[in-house]
Formats: structure tokens, sequence, C-alpha cells
């Protein structure tokens, strides 16, 4: 069904057709292609995208048309869910297993995580399981009223246009009022989507039409009426509708109409006369759906007249007749937003607001959907009623969810006239300061809970606040305040032992970071675990022992850390209500598990949190970041930089990082930089350099995850000949604050290096000193003992501990090290006189370096032994790999390729792989680009002319 009818005239265009139908054309033939149509209201735009997919519902094509207005736009990916038909009543089960996923989400217990973030891999994960199961048509009318997630939805379909068998159509007015969205549109067009601008048709075509309507030629009285339209076909058809309907007179010679009719003021009074042409009872049912918004169901709107839907048969019928409404069934919409607008505008505002304060209170009292009530409640701007308290109170968690903003203005509104001795005062008030934390109004949160904790009288509501308090107090970098609080909270009376324990382990959390004081910590945590357990609270016990792995980790008792954290998973089970804290902890056990050098089980434990997400059919959380710097260590770099893809061209305004904290930007700009600059990649080294170093590091998580950033600053200068100025730079990360947990023996190799190298010696004792203690707080000898047997080798020139280095990384990993530790010895080597042991360990460190295509690595290799007369073996460097085609493409490239050609989703290949959605698509866009490939169809072709299969 199409929410928009096609006319029954039409004229020209041909030019802005021809657009779209290169678009159908380019599906037909298996590619992806974004049209964007813009132009004035009632310009035509969506009758344009109509009369290019004529035809196209019969080719089996999926197609959605998703419809925004000024209602819908702080409901939350309302417009994408519309256009893929997700409804939980869906025959199609993926769209149903969509609408569950989309319902069940529920804002952490562990942290303030914004769930639209889920929801929209939810969405993008659909979306291209749709288009792998047939060429999808999607339409979005009237995007300038598109909710911020549904827009963003929007952006990174077409930024994956080359994956998909998918046409992505926008129409959106010539003008839209948020810069976001012309941000979008200006994305599409440096991509090479088609931007189709519609202006007035032209006074021929004007002609034309008029004549197509008529049967025959308007004469000059009618044209000069005609003219007043100023090309705009909506409303030159219902202007000759409206003549039409005042009786005018056909002229037989000319066939005019007479000449005493007059145009109507305006298009809205041309478009609300259209109702006189149907019953009063029907223009009752219009203007009660126009409430609804553009598209609205039957049933709805039976609610809403309190009448049976067989009562509203007849009506509905008559309006579809008369072309106010199109549609059949259950879901109906009006063949304009115009009419619909100008409907709702002939209504005086008293009796709007009185008949959405009605429909909120009737879709209410049926158990609608929430977010369907919300809408109402707001358009009403009627607060004080006590249903709609009691409503507030009991929907307040799904709303804060799914739509936090539109959540916290209708909380405000409702708690500003409510009396504070109000038995809902509390519970209105917790729920408005938990909104405003979801969405990310920190401050305003924080001075809400302030003002209500003094007079708050229900003990869990008066935790609940407390708790939101300190959390809002974090996020806005105000760690210290979050102490006073939660020690406050502590002392109030009455606090519930759960409570008291989940603030315990928020407060070790807390002390860790603000104090360095790791001793306090412990003592916070063991305390908090003792109440959990004794509480039997499952989420306090186990963040009271992440608590305790964290202190531990900084500690170097990895060995310890790692029963804490596997207690804590034991205790979490499969709980989805524990799922932010669960990933959490998961992220603890792959670090400690790096960290005991137990590589193949931290890939292990990787794999199966990705098993685990994808049988629960949720997105991954901070896996992605986690698993890049595993693959980072691991010489995967092609798979790090896979999983830590950036996104390119982000929307101001639409785009999002995980909690909204910095800590992933740094981490992300720092890994990229760091491998491009050891690829000798300059440019996009120092793209991301410059991104990241403008990031500011304020906060311990901030220091902890620059390291990458740092060092990827080093190799940069180092390249420029600047090497003191990089020494300078690594030397930053040596002095590790207390309770900081920054791996700095990770990089003290390389500071002794550059020291040596700039005759710094005082430098370099430093720095291997730093590492020796790292490798003495090791429980048991593992990452940083290795590290510091390179330091030392390198400081004393004595090749036994780096042979000894070299045998610790070969046996044991990283990967990364063992070339690093092999050219270290091949230098001292060589200082020594010992030259053929020398070359041969340049010659296996060079090997390596080949296969992580590490070119600068290579480069500096060879000139720290060119002073000596070391040079490789006579097999010589490896040939480079081919830049482009198929010899191009690396081995997991190859295996996805073929799961492509065998018609895998991107969806499907993550599941079957163990990937993340965004990590497949990364690695699908690769390979497009080294095949020089514009879609999927063209990867089939590749693949079958190689003989690959999966």
């Amino acid at each position: 069904m199409w929410p928009v009818d096609r006319p029954p005239k039409w004229v020209d265009r041909s030019q802005e057709l021809s657009a779209l139908r290169a678009g159908v054309e380019a599906l037909r033939q298996g590619g992806g292609t974004a049209v964007w149509v813009e132009g004035e209201p009632g310009i035509g735009k969506s009758s344009l995208v109509v009369e290019a997919l004529a035809g196209a519902s019969e080719l089996g094509w999926d197609i959605g048309w998703g419809m925004a207005d000024q209602l819908t736009e702080r409901l939350p990916l309302s417009v994408i869910q519309d256009c893929l038909r997700v409804r939980l009543s869906s025959p199609d089960p993926r769209r149903a297993h969509a609408a569950e996923l989309l319902r069940s989400q529920r804002l952490g217990l562990f942290a303030d995580g914004d769930a639209s973030v889920s929801s929209i891999e939810v969405m993008m994960a659909l979306a291209d399981e749709l288009c792998a199961a047939a060429p999808t048509v999607m339409v979005i009318d009237d995007l300038q009223w598109a909710d911020d997630a549904s827009l963003l939805v929007w952006h990174q379909l077409a930024a994956s246009l080359g994956q998909l068998r998918l046409l992505l159509i926008a129409t959106c007015r010539s003008d839209p009022r948020r810069p976001e969205v012309q941000q979008v549109r200006t994305s599409l067009a440096r991509r090479g989507g088609a931007v189709v601008a519609l202006g007035p048709l032209p006074e021929i075509d004007v002609a034309a039409l008029v004549t197509a309507m008529l049967g025959t030629p308007p004469g000059d009285t009618l044209a000069q009426l005609t003219a007043q339209a100023a090309g705009n076909p909506l409303y030159l058809r219902e202007l000759v509708d409206a003549l039409a309907r005042e009786r005018a007179q056909a002229s037989p010679a000319g066939g005019v109409f007479a000449a005493q009719e007059q145009l109507p003021a305006s298009l809205a009074a041309v478009l609300n006369d259209r109702l006189s042409s149907v019953s009063a009872q029907t223009a009752q049912i219009l203007r009660t759906a126009a409430l609804l918004g553009a598209k609205f169901t039957v049933t709805d709107l039976a609610v809403l007249l309190r009448r049976p839907v067989s009562e509203l048969a007849a009506g509905l019928q008559e309006a579809v007749a008369a072309r106010i409404l199109i549609g059949s069934g259950a879901e109906l919409a009006f063949r304009h937003q115009l009419i619909r607008q100008a409907l709702y505008e002939s209504m005086p505002a008293a009796l709007r607001t009185a008949l959405h304060a009605e429909a909120a209170r009737e879709l209410a009292a049926t158990d609608a959907d929430a977010l369907s009530v919300a809408q109402q409640l707001s358009a009403a701007r009627q607060p004080g009623e006590s249903w709609a308290r009691a409503w507030l109170l009991q929907a307040g968690p799904v709303l804060t969810t799914q739509a936090p903003r539109l959540a916290a203005d209708l909380l405000r509104r409702e708690l500003d006239e409510t009396p504070s001795g109000d038995e809902a005062w509390d519970g209105l008030t917790a729920s408005l300061v938990r909104a405003l934390l979801a969405a990310g109004c920190y401050d305003e949160a924080a001075q809400q809970a302030r003002t209500a904790l003094p007079v708050m009288t229900d003990p869990v509501r008066r935790a609940e606040t407390y708790s939101v308090l300190a959390r809002a107090q974090v996020s806005a970098g105000r760690s210290d305040e979050a102490i006073t609080t939660m020690r406050q909270a502590l002392a109030s009376p009455g606090l519930l032992r759960t409570w008291q324990a989940r603030m315990l382990a928020f407060l070790a959390m807390l002390e860790r970071a603000g104090t360095g004081d790791l001793d306090a910590a412990d003592v916070t945590a063991r305390q908090a675990l003792t109440v959990a357990e004794e509480a039997g609270d499952p989420f306090a016990t186990a963040h009271a022992l992440t608590d305790l792995w964290l202190s531990h980790s900084i500690r170097r008792d990895h060995a310890a850390a790692l029963g804490y954290i596997d207690q804590a998973l034991s205790v979490l089970g499969d709980d989805p209500s524990y799922a932010d804290l669960r990933s959490f902890a998961v992220d603890d056990r792959i670090f400690t598990l790096q960290n005991l050098d137990r590589w193949p089980e931290a890939e292990l434990t990787l794999r199966q949190a990705r098993e685990s997400a994808q049988r629960s059919g949720a997105p991954d959380r901070t896996t992605w970041v986690t698993a890049a710097v595993l693959r980072y260590w691991l010489g995967q770099w092609d798979d790090a930089l896979a999983e830590l893809r950036p996104e390119e061209e982000d929307v101001p305004g639409l785009t999002y990082t995980f909690l909204r904290e910095r800590w992933p930007a740094l981490l992300v700009h720092g890994a990229t930089a760091l491998i491009a600059g050891r690829r000798d990649q300059r440019t996009t080294a120092d793209q991301h350099l410059r991104a990241g170093l403008a990031l500011p590091v304020l906060t311990v998580p901030d220091r902890e995850n620059r390291d990458f950033l740092v060092a990827a600053h080093a190799v940069a200068l180092e390249q420029r000949g600047e090497a003191y100025q990089a020494m300078q730079v690594l030397a930053a990360i040596v002095p590790r604050h207390d309770g900081e947990m920054t791996l700095t023996h990770q990089w003290l190799p390389d500071l002794v290096r550059l020291a040596i190298a700039t005759g710094d010696r005082r430098m370099a004792r430093t720095a291997a000193q730093a590492c020796q203690e790292e490798a003495a707080a090791e429980t048991r000898p593992a990452r940083a003992a290795g590290a510091s047997l390179r330091c030392q080798g390198l400081l004393k020139s004595d090749p036994v501990p780096l042979r000894d280095a070299v045998a610790h990384y070969r046996t044991a990993g990283p990967a990364v090290e063992l070339p690093a530790a092999a050219e270290d010895l091949a230098v001292v080597l060589a200082e020594r006189g010992q030259h053929d042991e020398a070359r041969a360990a340049l010659n296996e460190a060079v090997s390596l370096y080949e296969g992580l295509k590490a070119r600068w690595d290579i480069r500096r290799a060879d000139s720290r032994l060119r002073p000596y007369g070391i040079r490789r073996g006579a097999r010589g460097p490896r040939g480079p790999r081919a830049a482009s085609g198929w010899a191009a493409l690396t081995p997991t490239e190859v295996k996805i390729a073929a799961l492509v050609a065998r018609g895998d989703s991107t969806s499907e290949i993550a599941r079957g792989m163990f990937l993340s959605r965004r990590t497949v698509q990364t690695y699908i866009s690769h390979i497009l680009a080294k095949l020089g490939a514009k879609s999927r169809v063209d990867i089939v072709r590749e693949a079958l002319r190689h003989g690959v299969s999966p």
C-alpha cells in the first residue's frame, strides 16, 4: 500500500523522473542507490516517487514507506520502524523479532548508556537481512521531521549502499530548519547520491495538467486563476477540484470556468474546503484522525471515537473516494501531509489540545503503546490529571528507554503541576532525573536531584535519585562530587540493604578513580560484597567483584583478578537485566587473559561473547574496542582496523559513542594512527593523530586509553627525524599515577631505544627501571617480564636477555612484540660483531614485519643495522602485496567474499564468523574498494571467476 496516491494525470518532469528511474534500474541490476528529492510543500515530491516506482510492487521487491511529521519528531526510530513495518504482530519473523528486541530494550543498571545505540543496530541489521532476501525500497517522506535516530539510520544506510540491494529515497523540504538534515544531504551528495530539486511547473506544464484534468484546454479566465497557484501541482489540482465543486460551468468553445469564480485565499483554505465534499460524519472522523498524524491505524481511530471499527467503514471509504485518505485495511494515511495539516489547523487551538488530552486518556485506557500515548500527552500540554500521573509512573521506565527527551519533557511538565506532598511526587521526580540522565542532560539531572532529595520521603525513590545524581556527576566530570553524594546516601536513614550494596560498589569504583587509593577502594568493595551477598543481589555482588578485579589488575596480580572476574560472570549468568555489566566483565576477562599471555583463551572469550550476543539478538556493546586491541597485539592489523572502523563523515548532532565518553575515541584514533604510521601510511596516520590529539584528557579512563595515541605520535615524530621529541612524547606515559591501569610496559622498550639513539642514557635507565618495576609487580611473570627483558638487553647491549625475550614471544606472544625483539637482538649482536647472527635476526624481524605490512618498521630496522654493514639475506624483500584486485584480499576478506557469493547477508556472515555486523560491513567495504566494485553483485562475479566457495 502506498501512503501517497499516484496522480491520475502526470505531466512531464522527465528529467527528475529519470534520476529516480535510474535508481530503480540500478536496483534491478542488484546495486544500491540513494535519491534525495527536495522542494516546497505540495510541489509533487511524493507523487514523483510514486510515479517512478510504478510497477515496482509487481517485481517481488520489499517496499516500505515511512512518513514523518511534527508529532513523531521526538519518537526515536518511529519513522524507520514505520518504513520497515516493524510490528510485534508482523507475519514476517524477522520484523517481529526486531520489534521484540526493541520492546525489550532497557536502560542499564551499570551506566547511563544510550539505549538508542542498540536500537539503531537492530534496525540496521533488519535492513541488511531484508536487502539480502530481496531487492528493497525504503522511502522516507518529509525527512525534515524525522527523529534523530531515524535520520542516523538513513545516513548509515546511505553510506552502505555498495553492500545492499537497496533503493533509498528521501523527500524533504528545500529549507529544513535542522542543520543535521542539511548535513545528511551534503554527505549523500558527496558520496555521489542523486539530489533532485523540484521547482514550480512551467506554464506549459500547468496548462497540460489542467487540460488533462478537464479534458479540454483552459480558457483565459481560468488560466489567470491557475497562474496564482505559482506552479504548485497540489495547489493546482485542489484549485481545479474546488472550482468544480462550486458548480463552475464549462464553456462549449473554450472549456473555461465561469468568469465570476474566485481563487480561494490560500492552499490551506483550498484543502480545508475539500471537507465540503464529504458528509459531516466523515468530516468529524477526518478531524479526529488528524490528531494521530499523517499515518494512523483504524483501531487507534476507533478508540478515539469510541466506536467499533465496523461503524467507521462507510465514512473511511467515503474519505478515500474523495481523495482525502489513501490506503486500505487496518492502516490509512492522508493523501498529502498538507491535507492533514489543513484539517488539524482548522480546529481552534483550545479544541485541539482538549482532543489530544482525551485521545491520550483513551489510548492509555486500552494499554496502547507507550509512545502513542506520550505523543498525544505531549501535544495536549494539559498536565495535572491524576490518570496521567499514574500512567507516567507506570510507563516511565519504558518511555525513558525509548524516548528519553520526550519522557523528560512530560515528566517535567507534570511535576510542575504536582505539589511536593502528593504521593506521586517522589516517583515523578525520580523518573524525571533518570530520564534526564538517559538524555545526556547531566547538569539538569544533577540540579533536579539535589533540589528533590531533601524533601523526598520514599526510601526507594530517594535511593534511586542519589544513585542517578552520582552518575550524572561522574558523566559531567565531577567525580569528587559523586564520592560525596554516595557517602551522603550511605549515611541516610532507611537505606535498603540492596541499595547500600550497590552504592558501596559504585563508591569503590569512584574511590579508585578519584584518589588512587587501592587499599581504601578494596575495603569498600569487600564491604559491598558482604552486604550484596547478604541481600542476595547479583548485580551488586558482581559489581563489587569487578571492583576487586580492577584493583588487583592495577597491582598486576592478574591471576587473582581473573578469579574475581570469573566469579562476577558466574553470578550474573544470562540474566538480560545485567547485560551492560556482563559486557564490561567480559571485556575485563579478555584484558586479563592478555596480561597473563593467554592469548588463545582471550580470543576464545571474545568469540564466546559474540556468540552469546548473537543468540540473544543483542548487538555488541564495548566488545569491538576490546577486540581491536586484542587483534592489534596478535598482529591481525587488518582485522583490528575492521573492528575500529571509525565512522566517516559522521553528522554533528547525530553521532553516538559508547557511554558518551571520550576514551573510545582516544583509543580508536590512537590505534588506527599507530597501525597506519607503522605501515607508513602517513596521511591516514596524521588525520587520526590530529583528531585524537584534539580531544582533552580529563579523566582516569581518558589517561588509561590514550597510550596508543601517544605511541602513534612518537612514531610520527620519529618518521620526521625528530627522535628526541618522539622520546619526550613517549616519556609522558612513564609516571603511572596512583590507581591508574595503563600498561606502560607495552611502550617502554621503544622509549629505551629512542633514549639510547638520542644519547639520553638517564632516560633510558629511567624507562628500563620503570619496566623492571612493572615486571616485579606481576605475581606471575608474563607480558611485563618480556618487555623488561627487552629493556635490559637494550640498555646493557646484552644479547642474553634479548634472546630470552625473543624466546618468550615465540612461545607465549604477543605476535607484534616478536619482530621488535628480534630487531633489537639484531642491533645488539651487530654491536658485538656477531654479524651472521645479527643478519639472521634481522631477516626474521623483517619477514614478520612484512606479514604485518609494517613498512616503517622495516625501514627503521634496515637503518639501525646499516652502520654495521648488515644487510638482509640474498632472498631480499618479499614482493609487495598487490594493492588491488583479488590478490589484494586478505584471507578473512576472501572468506567473507565467498559468503557474499553464497548470498549471506552481512548479519548472517557476522553470526557465522563471530564478528560484529559493523565489522563485517567494514570488511565488505574493503573488498569493494580493492576490487574496484560497486556492489555485492560484482563481488559475486569475482568470487565465481576465481572458483571460491565457502
